[in-house]
This record gives structure tokens, sequence and C-alpha cells, in this order.
């Protein structure tokens, strides 16, 4: 046993510390993209700089460990690397709020970086060269070679392993907090163990890792390229336009990524997906829109609509992806018109930055069928937008999911994306109300329809004067309407910042969509 733990502590302590320098570059992305949106450039950013310091550190801790290669100096720099994972972090709580604002989306991933995760990783990366060294020396017969490739190959597979944990089951069951607090500790127990045993007693210890992955993969989706007239990846997807038939009638489609995000009739300017046509639900609360802002625009599609409603309307979209507004005007017909304003800026950013109250905001900003972006869907979030509203004001989203069914009441809690976003919802928006476009008993992933008011007046969709609308939609309101009292919320947790699982719980709704 003692030859075997001699052999195997420095590999052991290589492949935790590997596993954390992931879990930190990916929770990273995480912390950041309230601040600066989940975008190229927080990925990039975050990734450039983790690298850059790992490769500094693989540099001053070869050199380090030439001069002093001592086991007290490699256990000193992993319990270091633990309390500055846990001081960044809390550091992080005080700098993003005041100054993440402030800077742009383009340099700011990058100065965030340099200040939040360069130290820790820099500090990390120094452990691997120190490692070889040291196992170098406990075993003579080990050449350099063997020795490089053992903690290469340990620290990769504890990075595997990181990697995997942080997206498969950290990420979707604990908070952000947690997880960084989590790491910071682990390191500082780590290091300090090895402290305890360098008089080479080499007592038995026992580490124990409890990992549960839960992996998810999504069926993929058939792309229609036939009729393709235009592709190319923009900065943030892959973007495609081609024609085809929808409803038999012809249409133009609009493709993000892995599904077809927008479309237009040729031969008419009727709404083609049935869900954009909910956006005329503003008529039943505020019907003197002046000011209105759409988060997302795709193929402009509520935008267009809204600026035939309303004569005198203004209106801002925040569209992150500045390819899709001009697509939009050679494609989809978007007019120029100075009432319309265009913002290549992500929606969350642009609402904490502008100074203009709206009558009417309408976010519909998914990426793909697949993928929400997750700083859009907590409380924080709804509690910008409540800000943003003028007192008369309603906020209309879009919000894919599905509804488990009512009658089941299993043992476990089951995961539900829509009833937690439902809760969270109405957390901030007390005057609130869902509807399901396919149907509020079907439990297949649909389009349903999250309507926050912010004026005081209750709205019956029973009323006479909405059941006899000439507007199909408002006609059939009713009928669309989720009860909420079919559900037990309270095991469904409230999505914030700090915990908002989306990605995986997106994941478990459309696991069987084909």
């Amino acid at each position: 046993m003692t030859d075997f733990l001699r052999k195997s502590t420095i590999p052991f302590f290589v492949f935790v510390t590997g596993a954390c320098v992931l879990i930190i570059e990916i929770v990273a992305i995480r912390i950041l993209a309230p601040y600066f949106g989940n975008t190229i450039y927080t990925i990039s950013g975050v990734i450039t700089i983790v690298l850059l310091a790992l490769s500094l550190g693989y540099y001053s801790g070869g050199k380090l460990a030439d001069k002093h290669p001592e086991e007290k100096i490699f256990y000193g720099i992993i319990t270091v690397s633990g309390f500055t994972v846990i001081f960044l972090h809390l550091f992080s709580l005080i700098f993003l709020p005041s100054i993440g604002y402030r800077l742009s989306i383009i340099e700011g991933p990058i100065i965030s970086s340099v200040l939040l995760f360069f130290m820790q990783s820099f500090l990390l990366g120094m452990i691997s060269p120190f490692a070889i060294k040291l196992q170098k020396m406990r075993l003579e017969d080990l050449g350099v070679g063997s020795a490089s490739g053992q903690i290469f190959f340990w620290s990769t597979l504890g990075s595997i392993f990181g990697s995997l944990s942080a997206g498969f089951f950290l990420i979707p069951n604990f908070g952000i907090d947690k997880i960084v607090l989590s790491v910071g500790v682990l390191l500082i127990v780590l290091g300090s163990f090895g402290i305890l045993v360098l008089k080479f007693s080499y007592k038995l210890f026992v580490i124990f890792f409890l990992l549960v992955l839960t992996s998810y993969f999504v069926s993929s989706l058939d792309l229609n390229m036939k009729g393709a007239i235009f592709a190319k990846d923009s900065l943030y997807q892959k973007v495609i336009i081609y024609e085809g038939v929808y409803n038999e009638k012809p249409a133009r489609f609009l493709q993000q990524d892995r599904n077809s995000s927008a479309a237009m009739f040729l031969d008419s300017d009727e709404l083609v997906y049935e869900y954009t046509k909910y956006y005329a639900l503003y008529q039943i609360f505020n019907k003197n829109i002046k000011q209105a802002l759409m988060i997302g625009g795709g193929a402009y599609s509520v935008p267009k609509a809204l600026l035939k409603d309303i004569s005198d309307v203004k209106i801002d979209v925040a569209e992150i992806d500045p390819l899709l507004f001009d697509l939009g005007k050679e494609y989809f017909n978007v007019p120029s018109d100075p009432r319309l304003i265009n913002f290549a800026e992500d929606g969350r950013r642009f609402l904490h930055d502008t100074d203009k109250k709206y009558d009417f905001i309408f976010s519909d900003a998914y990426s793909s069928f697949f993928s929400t972006p997750e700083h859009l869907t907590t409380q924080e979030f709804f509690e910008l937008v409540k800000d943003k509203l003028t007192n008369n004001g309603v906020f209309i989203a879009n919000v894919v999911g599905s509804l488990p069914n009512p009658s089941t009441r299993p043992r476990t809690k089951p995961e539900s994306f829509a009833l937690s976003e439902i809760k969270t919802f109405k957390s901030v928006f007390k005057n609130s109300y869902f509807f399901a476009v396919n149907s509020p008993d079907s439990t297949k992933p649909q389009n349903l329809i999250f309507v926050g008011y912010k004026g005081l007046d209750k709205i019956d969709v029973n009323k006479p004067e909405i059941q006899q609308s000439k507007n199909y939609i408002m006609s059939n309101l009713a009928s669309k309407q989720i009860n909420l009292d079919n559900f037990e919320f309270s095991t469904y947790p409230i999505l914030t910042d700090d915990f908002a699982p989306v990605d995986y719980l997106i994941s478990k709704e459309f696991t069987n969509l084909k």
C-alpha cells in the first residue's frame, strides 16, 4: 500500500487540480454572461485569459521546481490557489455589479477575466511541471518522458472529468457561488492535507468523489437546405435563409444554428408562426403604445407587424447579431423606417444601459429551439424589464418549454424549465398571465406566452369583448390560458443569476423531440 501511495499521490493531486481548472473555466463564462451576454467575446475572452495564465504558470512552475524541488512548495501552491479562488470570487460579487455594466461587451470579458480568473489559473498551471519534477524524484527509475506523460495524462483526464461534471452535474444542481466556493475549499483541503503528510508516513487516506453524470443528447434536426439562398457563419451562429412551403403557402425561412427561428410568407403580410401573433395581446392591456422594445429581432416579423398596427409608434430592437438586421432588410422586407431603430446589443445589456421607459416590451431571443440565453430567464432580468416599463406597460415573452402532466405525482421532484420559469416570472410580475400556443393540456414542447402587466387592473380573458374579438388569437385566449392551480410550484426553484440551470432543464424537456 505504501508503494502504491508513493506512486499515486502526485498523479491524484494533478487529476483533481486539472478538474478544478476546467470547472473554473466553464463557470467563468456563466459568471460573465449576465453582464456581457453569452457571446463569442465572453467565451473567447475567458478561454484566452485562462490559457494565457496556464501557459505562464507552466513556465514559472518549471523554473521554480528546478530551483526548489520541495513538496511543501507544491502543496503550498495548491493551498494558495484555493484561497485565491475564494477571494477573487468574493471580489467578483462586488466588482461585476458595480463595474461590469460600464465595460463594453468586447473588452469587458477580457478585463474581467484578467482580474477574476487569471491568478488562480496561473497558480494551477504551476502544478503540472512541479508534479513532473517531484514524481521523477520519487521514482528514480522513471524516465523524464514517462513522468511527463504520466502527469499530463492525469491532468488531462482530470480536465475531462471537470468539464463533464460542470456541464452535466454541478451547474444543473448547484448555484454558481456554491460551485466556485466548493472548488476553493477543495483546493485548500487538498493542499493542506498534502502538507500534513510530508513526514512520509504515507498513512492510508481516502478522498471519495461521488460523480453523477446525467447525459442527455438532443436529437438532431433535419436541416432543410432545399431552396437555400443564403448561408454564413456570423459571430454568434450559423445563419441560413431558405425558401419552402408552410401551411401550403410559399415562405422564406431564417434558420439560426439548428432550427428555423423566423419566417415570412412570400405572398402575404400574415405572420407565419402562431406564437408571433400573440404580440397583439398588448391591445388587451394597453392600446396606447408609443414606445416599444423588441428583445431579439430574428427576421423582424413582430416589429414589422407593430409598425403597421400603430402609425406613431417608435420601436427599438435589441438584436445581438448585427448580421440579422441587414438580412432582414434584404430578404424579409424590413423597411427603412425612422420609427424602427436597431441596436446590435445583448437585450439585457441594452435594458440596463437605456434610460427609456417602454409601454411595450416583447422578448423572443432564442438563438435556437434548444438554446435559451439563461441570463434572459432569471429573476434579475425580469426585475430589470419591469423597471423599464411605464406604469401601464406590458411585457410579453415567448418561452419554449413543456408543461408536465398535472395528474402525474412522481415521488421525486420532476425537472421543468417551464414551471420554474413561470414561478420566476410570477415572483416579479404579480399581475401575470400564461398561455400555451398549442394547448395547455399538451405535455409536448411548445411555445408558451408569458404576459406581465405593470398596471393593477386584472384581465379576464372570458370577457365578452375578448371572446367576441375578430382576432382569433384573442377570441381563443380562454382555451389557451394555463391554469396554474393544476401545478404544485413549491418544488420548483426560482431561477436567478446564481442558479439558472436552463440548458439542463431544457435538455430534459427536449430529449425525446425528433
